[in-house]
């Protein structure tokens, strides 16, 4: 990739149109791409005008309505995933995917109308007709994947994309080999600030005074909502974490109240070292830094901040995940000795073993932490621009 895109860049402002949704970890990779995108152009002068096509009243609508990003809607179709292909011939698919020619008709005119230098997919379904739509109106389109497999909205656009942008080396021999050549590997974009946490911040700004920092800290999160899966399985191994560690738990709103009934009998000594918050916000980055030990499910948006923080992680994937891709990434890691995966039934017994194993071996959780860090791509965002800018460039001359 060429250093001097920008150089080679018309001196109008650069037009981006961006697409990807439903989800976080096809959103936000693209919001932090766009950012840095914008700040690169600008520390040489130049513009970006972005317009973010979605679905209304989406996560990608509310995100880029507080970027102050232009936003257009158009229809898409879901298809709900069956073991059983017989089962996903079913009249929501039937009916969801006719919307599709629908939506790629709603996205060609929006496409041919903005005029982009270059089109980012991040996947999801409303990918499909915007990623269709770039294609018919000869602009470059960028797919980028987040996981280690593509997903259904890539594979289908696949084929259209000037490059792939993949987010680990082991993707690529899964691709179909026609697809190789055009397979960059960029990482997932993580945001700057979650690299920039401060343990002695996290300290202070949760008022962690019972926490010793002789012990390993262990960070436990089940995404915003919480799992309840998770809950459980800190719930019946709490007393034994706390003679081992500083716990925090991060469990979702609306469970923090059955959860501290349960942690309601705890030594005074063993609860100073236990916070349990149903949210943890802007202070994240600090947390994460302050943790030794991850817990957590594994998503993509997730791996790429563990890997780029370097941290020991127990993963415990959602089976419900859209093509299992949170055991395959799960997997990938374990495979590398660059995580724990815990995957299938998991019960508290084999809760405890792996986390007991990182605890009292340092040596052991100091490893699994470097070799993460092998996997790291704390740079993901400004390699995912430079795709960009290249296909622009690539797409003008």
């Amino acid at each position: 990739m060429s250093s001097d895109a920008v150089d080679r860049l018309p001196q109008r402002a650069l037009r981006l149109v961006v697409t990807g949704g439903g989800t976080g970890g096809h959103t936000y990779p693209a919001l932090t791409a766009v950012r840095t995108a914008r700040a690169r152009l600008a520390s040489a002068g130049r513009a970006l005008d972005v317009l973010w096509v979605g679905t209304a009243d989406s996560l990608e609508s509310r995100v880029a309505a507080s970027e102050g990003i232009a936003f257009a809607a158009v229809a898409t179709g879901k298809i709900r995933r069956h073991r059983n292909p017989l089962r996903m011939v079913s009249p929501a698919n039937v009916r969801d995917m006719a919307r599709v020619p629908l939506g790629v008709a709603q996205a060609r005119a929006v496409v041919s109308r903005f005029d982009p230098d270059v089109v980012l997919a991040t996947g999801g379904y409303v990918a499909v007709p915007v990623g269709i739509a770039a294609s018919l109106c000869r602009r470059p389109l960028v797919v980028h994947e987040q996981t280690v497999r593509l997903g259904l909205a890539n594979r289908t656009l696949a084929g259209r994309a000037a490059r792939i942008a993949v987010s680990s080396e082991s993707t690529v021999p899964l691709l179909p080999e026609t697809f190789r050549r055009i397979a960059v590997v960029t990482g997932n974009p993580v945001r700057p600030e979650v690299l920039t946490g401060d343990a002695d911040k996290a300290i202070r700004a949760l008022g962690l005074l019972g926490f010793r920092r002789d012990l390993p800290t262990v960070y436990i999160t089940g995404g915003a909502q919480g799992s309840e899966q998770i809950n459980g399985l800190v719930a019946d191994v709490l007393p034994w974490l706390l003679t081992d560690a500083n716990v925090i738990h991060q469990c979702g709103p609306a469970n923090v109240e059955a959860l501290r009934a349960r942690a309601a009998g705890l030594p005074a000594e063993l609860a100073s070292r236990y916070l349990l918050t149903g949210f943890v916000g802007p202070e994240l980055p600090d947390v994460l830094a302050l943790a030794d030990v991850v817990v957590s499910r594994s998503g993509a948006g997730t791996i790429a901040e563990l890997t780029a923080l370097g941290k020991a992680a127990v993963l415990i994937p959602l089976a419900s995940s859209a093509g299992n891709e949170q055991a395959h990434n799960a997997r990938h890691l374990e495979e590398a000795g660059a995580a724990v995966a815990l995957l299938g039934d998991v019960t508290p017994q084999l809760f405890h073993s792996a986390v007991e194993r990182l605890l009292r071996d340092p040596a052991l959780r100091a490893g699994v932490a470097e070799r993460a860090r092998s996997f790291g791509r704390p740079d993901a965002a400004e390699r995912l621009v430079d795709v960009l800018l290249d296909a622009a460039v690539g797409h003008r001359s």
